[in-house]
């Protein structure tokens, strides 16, 4: 049987739908994350509480997660990745690099790091920093 192009334009979307539907993407409920009820994972004077890791309705890979960073600490070293980052700021006084140039980063303020660019942080203040970190992607992509 024998389609024409204008046939196959036609399909095409309905195909490309069908890959979204995939079962193995579980999509991520409504629900409420108490902070106590966050598991904590500690090391160094520092601590890391994942909130969520799962996908949107539409299959985006989306993370949260929060940290409390000591005096002077940073998480690791400045380093890359495919998927973007989200950093909001709770409390204290950071210090985010991103391509080689710092900006301190207070209470409110929020850093968004895009695909592929090289970024640090650290707590520069006397006191512990708490901030958000959204992934926004997955490694893969």
């Amino acid at each position: 049987m024998d389609h024409s192009r204008r046939e196959f334009c036609f399909l095409l979307p309905a195909v490309l739908a069908l890959k979204d539907q995939s079962p193995s993407q579980s999509v991520l409920p409504s629900k409420v994350y108490p902070f106590d009820s966050l598991p904590v994972q500690a090391g160094g004077g520092n601590e890391f509480r994942p909130v969520f890791d799962g996908t949107t309705h539409d299959g985006y890979k989306i993370q949260l997660h929060q940290t409390d960073l000591g005096p002077g600490a940073m998480p690791h070293p400045p380093h890359h990745h495919s998927y973007e980052e989200i950093f909001l700021v709770r409390e204290g006084s950071l210090v985010v690099t991103i391509n080689g140039l710092e900006s301190k980063l207070g209470p409110g303020a929020v850093a968004y790091i895009s695909s592929n660019q090289e970024h640090g942080i650290r707590n520069t203040g006397s006191t512990h920093a708490r901030y958000f970190v959204f992934e926004l992607g997955s490694q893969n992509q």
